[in-house]
């Protein structure tokens, strides 16, 4: 079963999905992590080290603007975040030493109306497909409480981004399951295919959403389907073969989300979720 903070996690988010008359997607996630967060705004971009990254969704004109400003100018919060795996919480962008860290980019924050930004990156095991940003008008220090929340916001955008075909509206996603149980599952069909296919984590990783995708199956399934060794590929033939219905299926392409993101030690505060926190301010 989920733990409690999952659960109140997921039924605002689903609560959001309702209220707009669809399955849970991005926009859900972030509409409710506004809500229960102090914060103005939120924001999520896809990004990648092999292809070109792009903003996903926005609550509003400032978190579009900053999700924009970060990938054009390739500095801020979200870059870093995305780069070090780990959370990135800027409680006030006014301070000096930033100036120096992100010269352009917090001068362009600071007038589009923004003066804390959280940058939470997206991660299953080694693999990121991108950041949730949060951001405040005025500046602001998230609790431990607080942060936990987020990287629960986190978690959550994680498995509706790696789910489903999502898209920018909030593209369909079925039921949501235990986060721990459904990430320690993929985490174990790909490592599964690490020794079926002869290749690296990201690479196992790669196939797996690869296969899913060309066959419009939910990741959480195709994961089930190798645990169970109901699909096996083949490190000889490059093909995956449905042990149960017979089928022999050639591998599908490869996308270009091959990443693997480590956190860096510095200025990191552990949290009792797991993720480690850069934080730029001091700690009280």
């Amino acid at each position: 079963m989920p733990d409690s903070r999952s659960a109140r996690i997921q039924s605002l988010v689903a609560e959001q999905a309702a209220l707009r008359g669809g399955r849970v997607g991005v926009v859900d996630v972030c509409t409710a992590a506004v809500i229960a967060l102090p914060v103005g705004g939120a924001g999520v971009s896809a990004m990648s080290r092999t292809a070109a990254s792009h903003p996903l969704w926005s609550t509003d004109a400032i978190s579009e603007q900053l999700e924009e400003l970060q990938l054009t100018l390739g500095e801020g919060p979200c870059v870093d975040a995305f780069n070090r795996g780990s959370a990135v919480l800027t409680s006030d962008l006014r301070a000096a030493e930033l100036q120096g860290r992100w010269p352009v980019f917090v001068e362009a924050a600071l007038a589009a109306g923004a003066a804390a930004v959280f940058a939470l990156p997206l991660l299953v095991g080694a693999i990121s497909p991108g950041v949730l940003d949060l951001y405040a008008h005025d500046p602001v220090r998230l609790n431990a409480e607080e942060l936990a929340d987020a990287l629960a916001f986190a978690d959550l955008a994680t498995l509706v981004l790696l789910d489903a075909r999502i898209d920018a509206t909030g593209g369909p996603l079925g039921p949501i399951e235990d986060l721990g149980a459904y990430r320690a599952e993929i985490d174990q069909a790909t490592g599964m295919l690490t020794v079926q296919l002869g290749v690296g984590i990201e690479e196992a990783f790669v196939r797996l959403r690869a296969h899913a995708y060309a066959h419009e199956r939910r990741l959480a399934d195709v994961a089930a389907d190798v645990v169970a060794r109901r699909l096996l590929f083949s490190h000889e033939t490059g093909t995956v073969r449905g042990t149960e219905i017979g089928i022999e299926i050639g591998t599908a392409p490869e996308s270009g989300d091959r990443t693997k993101h480590k956190a860096e030690t510095g200025t990191e505060a552990e949290t009792a979720t797991g993720p480690v926190a850069d934080r730029t301010d001091e700690e009280p």
